[in-house]
Formats: C-alpha cells, structure tokens, sequence
C-alpha cells in the first residue's frame, strides 16, 4: 500500500453530496407573509408601474412597513438608525400625496429607491459596516440582491403542502381550483350569452365590466405572481440573514501626503489667481470691466453654476486628500495646511457665486432650478463647514454628520413651496411694472399646480400659447388655459392613486 492510500479514510475517497437541497425554516408566519406579500407586489404595480410615483406610491411605501412590521416585530423601531429612517421614507412618500412638482417626485422617488433597501437590509442584521460609512452602501446592495436572487425557493417552500400539515397541503388544490374556475367561466359566460337573448342581456353589464377591466386585472396579477417570489425571498432573508464573514479589520494605512500637497497647492494656487482677478473686476467697477470689453452686468450674472460645480471638486479632493493621507511628517502639515486654505477658498467661490445668482435674480426673477441652485449652495456650504473640522480634526467622522444633515436638508426643500414662490416673485414683478416680459408658459406648463392661484392675479384676456402632450398647438387666452389646467387637477383628484393635495387645492379654485 503506498503512502497515498494509507491517506484515504477506511471508507475510501469522500464521494460528493448527491441532490443537496436547501432546507427553509417555515412557520405560520411565513405562511400568512406569503399572501400579503402577493397582495403587496399586486398594489405596487397597479401604483408605482401604472401610475408613477404619487399618492399611490405613499400607500404602498406605507403598506410596506405594515408589512415590515408583522414580519419582523420590534425590529422595525429597535435602533435611532432604524426610526430616523423610518420616519425620512414616510416623510418622503407623503411628500408624493402633498405636491404635484415633477420634479420633486422623480427625486423622491430615487431617493427612495435607495433609502428604502438600505433601511430594510439595516433591520436584518446581516450587515457589518455601519451607516456612517460610504462603503455599505455596497455591502447592501449585495445584501439586497443575496435577499431578492438567493432565496427564491423561500415562496415555493411555503405554498407547496407540507406533510405534517393538513391545512397547508390545502393551499395549492385551492390556488389551482380558483385559477381553474375563473378559466372555465370566462370561456362559458361568452358562450352561453350568445346562445340565448335573455342570459346575454341579464348579464350585459357584467361582461362589459369583465371586457373592461379584466384584462388589466390579468397583466396586474400575472406581474404580481412573478414578483412575489422576489420579495418574499427579500423579506424571508430580513428575518433569517445569511451572516457575512467577518474578516479582522485592517490596520490603517494611507500613502504619502506629498502627492495630495502637490495637487492641492496647484489647485489653491490657481483659485487664489481666480479670486485676485475676481476681486479686481469687483473692485474696479464697470469702467475696469469695459476696458476687457465686457459689461458689468455680463460679468456679474454669469458663471454661478460653474463655480458651485468647482467646490464640488474641491470638497471631493480635499476629503481624500485627508483620508487618505499618511498622518506623519511634513507632508501630512502640508496637507492639512493646504486643504485649509482649499475650504477657505472654496467658501469665497460659494460666497461669489450667490452674490452673482443674487444680482441675477434681481434683473430676471426667481425660477425653479435658481432656487434649487441656492439650496444647493446652502447644503454645499454646510459640507465644506464639516469638511474644516474634519481638516481641524482628522478623526472626525465625516459621513456621520453629512448623510443626516442631507436628509434633514432634502426634507426642509420639500416643506418649502417653491413653486408657488417662484410665480409670486414673477407675477409682483410683472404688476409691478419691474419687468416688461413674463414667461406665463414657464409657469403653467412646466411647474406645478401651485402657479395656478398667482396667475390668477393676470388679465384673463392675456394670449398665450397653448401645449399639448408635446408641442405647441397654438394660442388661447389665459382664462381658458387656466380652466384647462385645472380640470387636469380635477382629473388627478378623481382617481385615489394620483390624488395629490396641490391637485385638490387648484381644482377648488375654478369652483
């Protein structure tokens, strides 16, 4: 016997395992989940994929967590992670039922497509970083899809008859049955209406409401069955996590802070150039700007997006630079050094950029994206004032207080009327005589049923032009635009699914 068939086991060579199955643990919990899951996929596509992200969308997110609740207990209210961001995604999908900017609900609805898996993968327990750092996002997303791919035979376990038990084994005879019965009677109601005169007209009403709507129900329920697996295979993952393997964490490294220092004082260099020659335009005046050949008003209302474009850069640069920088010797005080003075300037570029959106503003009027644009610097000013202490203070964590102090910024913009700010400030300004021009179509076509009480305040006699789904079809006076508008508020209000406040209060204004 050679040596390696002393090494064999008495047995022999191990033999691979032959039909391994996975085994899932199910209980009258997942029994009853199974359903409400259906039920739940079943809302969402006569919602979401029907009508887009409204009031419809508010109930389903709501529902959602009704069902995270049954499911998972406690869990849902156990941590302060879990309750702000329980109460951010409730804020954002009331949000849909509240206004009727487009906008606004496209944002929300991406924010809530992320922020939503986040906060379900948090609540499992599975996950090993935690909120505050950038790179979960990755870990749940993996977790996310291990829960939506990994655990598909979670449905099928539940509805297929178990042996010890006589009341599940009734599940699927009952599904079949159903399925079955409604086959046949759609087949045979035809059939028996066109052979007798008195069963087709005793059921007229009947078959045009199936005509109608049963098609639709068909598609709805046939997208919800190939859904349901997904999600229940989602949230059976929620209370029965696959665990990471948990690896030592790595010691802390960086790479020499030479490299950042000399990217970050080229960059501060050249601001400082640019703030010198901002400074020289500002201070000279128009006389000074005339010599260039511009004029001041040229000079002056330009260039503001750019300029909250390039802090963006800076902030990004300066964080990596900090991060992941080896913290010793001269390099690393060069670095902190020059990311100073990188926040310093930064802060004078937002600071230039508001001042020339500001004078802007006043020759032109509010609009929706100036709006969001001052926003934005505010939010972005705030990140850099985080940024200096991360500069002052290398430990501190930086994600910790921006990812809240986002979200806290996203919501305050959705409390803020923006729209009906922007038609007030263009509507005073056109009464006022400040302004000889007024872009009416901006405002009826392109915001949302907010404008509708400012414009009101116009000459209904007013010639405007008129849009249809796409293009311009011609022109019609104000008043008629107007009533059109509001009928389409009326149309929203009448279907539960994209009911919306904002809808509700324009239709009321033509009563």
């Amino acid at each position: 016997m050679n040596e390696h068939e002393k090494a064999l086991p008495a047995g022999g060579p191990a033999k691979l395992t032959q039909n391994a199955v996975k085994i899932y643990v199910i209980s009258s919990r997942e029994r009853l989940l199974l359903p409400l899951a259906f039920c739940f996929c079943l809302l969402l596509v006569n919602t979401l994929l029907w009508s887009g992200p409204t009031a419809g969308l508010t109930a389903s997110v709501c529902v959602w967590y009704g069902l995270l609740g049954l499911y998972l207990g406690r869990t849902l209210l156990n941590t302060w992670e879990s309750r702000v961001l329980l109460a951010v995604n409730l804020a954002l999908a009331a949000t849909l039922a509240l206004g009727s900017n487009w906008y606004f609900r496209a944002w929300n609805l991406l924010a809530l497509l992320a922020l939503l898996p986040v906060h379900a993968i948090g609540l499992s327990g599975g996950q090993f970083l935690p909120w505050w750092r950038p790179s979960m996002l990755w870990e749940r997303l993996c977790l996310l899809l291990w829960g939506l791919f990994g655990h598909l035979g979670a449905a099928l376990a539940t509805a297929w008859p178990q042996k010890k038990d006589g009341a599940a084994r009734r599940v699927l005879p009952l599904l079949l049955g159903a399925a079955g019965a409604l086959a046949l009677l759609a087949v045979l109601v035809p059939v028996l209406a066109s052979a007798d005169a008195l069963f087709a007209a005793a059921t007229a009403d009947l078959r045009a409401f199936v005509s109608l709507h049963f098609t639709d129900a068909v598609w709805k329920a046939l997208l919800a069955s190939v859904m349901t697996p997904f999600l229940f295979g989602l949230l059976y993952s929620l209370r029965r996590p696959t665990p990471l393997k948990r690896t030592g964490a790595a010691a802390r490294g960086g790479v020499d802070g030479l490299g950042f220092a000399i990217v970050l004082a080229a960059v501060a260099a050249l601001y400082l150039l640019f703030l010198g020659v901002q400074s020289a335009g500002l201070f000279g005046g128009a006389e000074y700007l005339a010599q260039k050949g511009l004029s001041y008003a040229e000079w002056a209302r330009s260039g503001f997006f750019q300029m909250v474009g390039v802090t963006v850069v800076n902030l990004t640069l300066l964080l990596a630079a900090v991060q992941w920088s080896r913290r010793e010797g001269g390099a690393w005080r060069a670095v902190r050094l020059l990311s100073a003075l990188l926040t310093a300037e930064s802060l004078l570029l937002l600071l230039s950029a508001a001042w020339r959106m500001t004078l802007y503003v006043d020759v032109y009027g509010l609009s929706f994206k100036r709006c969001m644009t001052y926003w934005g610097m505010g939010m972005m000013a705030a990140f850099l004032l985080a940024a200096a202490w991360k500069v002052w203070r290398p430990d501190f964590r930086f994600c910790r207080v921006v990812f809240p102090l986002a979200l806290a910024g996203w919501l305050v913009i959705n409390c803020v009327p923006v729209d009906y700010l922007v038609a007030k400030d263009q509507v005073d300004r056109y009464l006022s005589g400040e302004s000889g021009v007024l872009d009416a179509e901006y405002l009826l076509y392109d915001l949302s049923y907010d404008t509708l009480s400012q414009l009101e305040r116009l000459d209904g006699d007013m010639v405007c032009t008129a849009y249809g789904d796409w293009d311009a079809i011609g022109t019609a006076r104000l008043s008629i635009l107007l009533e059109q508008r509001r009928q389409e508020a009326r149309t929203d209000c009448a279907d539960w699914r994209t009911w919306s406040l904002s809808a509700w209060l324009a239709s009321r204004g033509g009563a």
